[in-house]
C-alpha cells in the first residue's frame, strides 16, 4: 500500500498529457515531462515566463490569438473560478514553430482560504485525428454553403458557429416555386463527430421530402419517421423548426418540432415569441405536427435560433435563455437596424462564461423585403 502514496509531483509525471500551472499573472510555475514531449519546450525554457510570452501563443480552429485575457482558457478559469466544461481545441507553438492541434481543458487552483491563487491546463496533441475532422468540416460547410434563393421580396442569412471542428447544427433553404420558398433549422442531440454525421442523413432527408415542405407538417411528419429508423431505438434525437415564406404576401407557415419558439421581428421594434411545439424527431413513429400561420409586413422578419444561442451562462450561473436573447437583439437596434450576425455572437460570447460558444450555435433570419 505505502508504494502507492506517491507525490502529486511523481503522478503529474506519469500522465501522458501535457500539464503546466501558472500564477495568477500567468507566469509558468510547472511543466510536466509530456508538456515537454508534446511541445518541444523545456522547463527551463518556460518556468519563470508568461505563458503569453512568445510560448504557447494559442490561437483558435479560426486563426484567432486566444492570449489576451478575454480568450485565453487559463485565464478564463482563474477569473471566473470555474472549469473548463466541454474541452476547446486551440493550436499552439511548439518550439520548433510550428502548430500542434492541442485539445484543452482549464482549471482554477484555490488555497486553503477559497482564494484563487494559479491556474492548471492540460492539453492533448489531436494532431491524428485532426485531418479527419477538418476535411469532415469541409464536407459540412459545403453542404451548408448552398446557394440561397434567389428573390428580391426576401432576403435570407445564416450563420453557423460549430463547438468543434464540425458540429451538430443544420440548417436549408430552398425555392419551391415562383413565390413560396422554404426552410428548415435542425439541432442534432450532442455535437462533434456522431452529430455531425447525422445532419449528412438529414440533408438527405431535405432533399428526399423537399416537395412535401409546401406543407410542413407533412414534411416534419416524414422527417421523424425515418430518423426513428437511423437513430433506432437509442437516445439521439433532433429539435427542429422548418416552414415556407410565400414572397407574394407576406405569408409565414412554421412548425417546430422541439427546440427554441421563432422569434418574430415587427416593424414597430417588438420582437415576440411565438408560441408553437412539437415533439423532437426521431423520438417516436406516426407523431403529428401542428402548423402556425401569420402574416409578416414589409420589414418583418422571423428568426430561427438552435439550443446553443440560448443555453449560455455568465459568470453568475445566469442562463440567457429567450428573454435574454431578445434584450441583446434589441440593444443592437434590431429590428429597425439590419441584423448583423457577427455582432450577435460577440454580444453572445461577451455574455457567456467561456471563449467559444458552448454547443453548436446556428441563427437564421428570413426577411419579408415587401410583395411586388
Amino acid at each position: 500500500m505505502n508504494e502507492l502514496l506517491v507525490s502529486p509531483d511523481r503522478i503529474l509525471e506519469s500522465l501522458s498529457d501535457g500539464v503546466y500551472v501558472c500564477d495568477t499573472e500567468r507566469r509558468i510555475t510547472y511543466w510536466s515531462a509530456s508538456a515537454e514531449r508534446i511541445t518541444g519546450w523545456k522547463p527551463e525554457d518556460v518556468i519563470g515566463r508568461k505563458c503569453l510570452e512568445d510560448v504557447l501563443c494559442h490561437i483558435d480552429k479560426d486563426g484567432h490569438r486566444l492570449c489576451g485575457e478575454e480568450h485565453c482558457p487559463l485565464h478564463r478559469s482563474m477569473i471566473t473560478g470555474s472549469v473548463t466544461q466541454v474541452p476547446v481545441i486551440v493550436f499552439a507553438k511548439a518550439k520548433d514553430g510550428h502548430r500542434i492541434p492541442m485539445q484543452v481543458t482549464a482549471a482554477p487552483i484555490f488555497a486553503s482560504d477559497g482564494s484563487i491563487i494559479g491556474g492548471v491546463e492540460t492539453f492533448r496533441d489531436v494532431s491524428p485525428i485532426l485531418i479527419d475532422l477538418q476535411r469532415a468540416g469541409k464536407i459540412q460547410q459545403h453542404i451548408l454553403g448552398q446557394a440561397l434563393p434567389e428573390d428580391p421580396r426576401l432576403r435570407f442569412s445564416a450563420r453557423m458557429l460549430p463547438q468543434d471542428i464540425v458540429g451538430g447544427d443544420y440548417y436549408a433553404f430552398r425555392s419551391l416555386d415562383e413565390s413560396r420558398h422554404g426552410f428548415m433549422l435542425a439541432d442534432m442531440e450532442g455535437h462533434g463527430v456522431a452529430a455531425a454525421l447525422y445532419t449528412m442523413h438529414l440533408n438527405l432527408l431535405w432533399e428526399r421530402f423537399l416537395p412535401l415542405l409546401t406543407k410542413p407538417s407533412e414534411f416534419a411528419a416524414a422527417l421523424n419517421n425515418e430518423l426513428v429508423k437511423v437513430f433506432g431505438g437509442d437516445v439521439s434525437f433532433a429539435t427542429a423548426v422548418c416552414g415556407v415564406i410565400d414572397a407574394s404576401n407576406g405569408t409565414l407557415w412554421l412548425t417546430a418540432a422541439g427546440g427554441p419558439p421563432p422569434l418574430i421581428a415587427r416593424r414597430s421594434g417588438q420582437i415576440q415569441k411565438t408560441e408553437i411545439s412539437g415533439l423532437p424527431l426521431g423520438v417516436m413513429e406516426g407523431v403529428i405536427y401542428g402548423v402556425h400561420g401569420m402574416r409578416l409586413e414589409e420589414g418583418e422578419s422571423v428568426l430561427l435560433f438552435s439550443d446553443g444561442a440560448l443555453e449560455i451562462e455568465n459568470a453568475a450561473g445566469e442562463i440567457l435563455g429567450v428573454g435574454g436573447l431578445i434584450g441583446l437583439l434589441q440593444e443592437m437596434d434590431y429590428p429597425r437596424a439590419p441584423l448583423s450576425m457577427s455582432a450577435l455572437e460577440e454580444r453572445l460570447l461577451k455574455f457567456s462564461n467561456a471563449i467559444r460558444m458552448p454547443d453548436d450555435t446556428t441563427i437564421v433570419e428570413a426577411l419579408f423585403m415587401g410583395s411586388d
